[in-house]
């Protein structure tokens, strides 16, 4: 199977180079030139297997230039049981939906599932490729991508990690894991600015010329870690099969039953994983994209026009405040094909936004809708949540259920909500949405934890005997300067 370019002005090239090289050179992102299909005798067979034997049965469909031994091998340590201890997800019912958990994993995070994978991937597709120069992951997180990915491919050989994330806007908890993450190979810069500019500066350090030729004169090239390599996508369609597989086992549904699914939105990128499984033969129905304040996403369904030329909101949900969702390209790639994407690209790129032609937001809404959470929305969902079911969810799983209670008013089919976070990396918040006096830093976990009778995860109890290491703070221009230092410390 090979890839090609969102914008369409790429040579095809095979899984391996799109998952070494993350971004193409037109600006696009990479995308496979056809999709897999899974027959009912597929998601049968595969409800039988473990996550690792699944994993790597989806991922030999997509990443064809891999073995099924290789993707085997590596599924198998990715979630092994001392990175995921209760599993890689758990389906956790409620009394009106379904609710996957994706936070089991070392970071507490959903963003595990992809990058406990991807770094495997990853080597294996410099060798494929025959790359003997060191890779330099470049990434932008709003909070749960940096961490995992630091994670992922700390002390990695052949390949060095440098992290930029918003100073004031990302939770504590999520602070400080990245400022004290080990590693010989990382490193971690806050930038005065938001997500935005972050996920802006690592894609203009991506497209420009001069800076890959001073970096490949230090022997250094770049790739990237976030939702816009492909690497990290793949493995997102894996739990999405998975969860339909888990829900088939059970009996809750048969084969055929329509699942809904509620995504928690932010970069675009989990709620793309489900429609790939959708489009590649899994019964998903509606996709619901739900979004805090910032609500770039609902008003997009809503009237296809995507403008973001709006107030950017701090909010408790930190790692959906974005206005720029890089995976919506590959949507409209899909929907619109490249030669629209890339005028839809420009427009963007030039004004700030773009108004989709009638046929593309009709095929769009076929499978989309959109609801967004105001910030008293979601702490009243975490309260009511608690209260009702004993169950304690994050400010961005309270997003998802809000949204997936207002779509099922007018259809009342099987939802399956995604949950992408431990409460626990958001503790103060979730604390006050509970109606208790906020406590901040790591003793919002204890206090948490007292009021809940809940467990705080080990991975984030153990922060509070880690040294800091990265407290650096720089203005978005110099993040150039930054990058060059990084891949010239040897």
């Amino acid at each position: 199977m090979n890839f090609i370019s969102t914008r369409g002005n790429t040579t095809p090239v095979p899984s391996a180079a799109a998952i070494k090289i993350g971004l193409c050179e037109d600006g696009g992102l990479y995308m496979p030139k056809s999709l897999p299909t899974f027959t009912k005798e597929d998601v049968t067979a595969l409800a039988k297997d473990s996550y690792p034997v699944r994993a790597a049965k989806i991922l030999s469909r997509f990443l064809t230039d891999y073995t099924y031994e290789e993707l085997l091998f590596d599924t198998e340590r990715a979630y092994a049981k001392e990175r995921f201890p209760k599993g890689a997800t758990v389906i956790h019912p409620l009394s009106d939906m379904h609710v996957l958990e994706l936070f089991g994993g070392p970071t507490c995070a959903f963003k595990d599932m992809a990058l406990q994978i991807m770094p495997r991937l990853f080597v294996r597709a410099q060798k494929k490729c025959g790359e003997d120069q060191t890779a330099l992951i470049l990434v932008a997180t709003s909070g749960d991508t940096g961490k995992a990915a630091l994670e992922g491919y700390r002390d990695v050989p052949g390949i060095k990690i440098q992290v930029y994330y918003p100073t004031d806007g990302v939770s504590e908890i999520q602070k400080m894991q990245m400022r004290t993450q080990e590693g010989d190979n990382v490193s971690v810069i806050a930038i005065e600015g938001n997500f935005d500019d972050a996920q802006s500066g690592v894609k203009r350090i991506f497209s420009d010329k001069a800076m890959k030729e001073k970096l490949a004169a230090e022997g250094v090239y770049l790739s990237s870690a976030n939702s816009i390599n492909f690497g990290r996508l793949v493995p997102q369609i894996v739990y999405y099969v998975s969860a339909y597989c888990d829900l088939l086992s059970s009996g809750v549904i048969t084969y055929g039953d329509i699942v809904n699914v509620t995504v928690p939105t932010g970069n675009f990128g989990n709620i793309f994983a489900a429609y790939v499984a959708k489009l590649s033969g899994i019964p998903l129905g509606k996709l619901i994209c739900a979004s805090n304040e910032n609500n770039v996403l609902t008003d997009f369904f809503a009237c296809g026009t995507y403008d973001r030329n709006r107030p950017f909101h701090k909010t408790i949900s930190p790692s959906m405040d974005i206005l720029i969702s890089s995976n919506l390209e590959r949507l409209l790639y899909l929907v619109a094909g490249p030669d629209r994407t890339r005028e839809y690209m420009e427009a963007l790129a030039k004004d700030g936004k773009y108004t989709l032609a009638p046929e593309d937001l009709a095929t769009i809404r076929e499978s989309f809708v959109g609801y967004y959470a105001s910030e008293n929305d979601t702490r009243t969902t975490i309260r009511e949540v608690f209260e009702k079911e004993k169950y304690l969810i994050d400010t961005h799983t309270a997003v998802a259920v809000c949204a997936a209670r207002r779509y099922r008013e007018t259809d009342k089919a099987c939802m399956l909500t995604v949950s992408t976070a431990s409460p626990y990396k958001f503790a103060p918040d979730v604390l006050s949405a509970l109606g208790e006096e906020r406590v901040d830093g790591v003793a919002a976990l204890d206090a948490l934890a007292r009021r809940t009778g809940t467990e705080i995860p080990a991975p984030l109890y153990a922060l509070c005997d880690k040294p800091l290491r990265f407290c650096t703070v720089i203005d978005k221009r110099e993040m150039e300067s930054e990058v060059l230092a990084f891949a010239k410390n040897q």
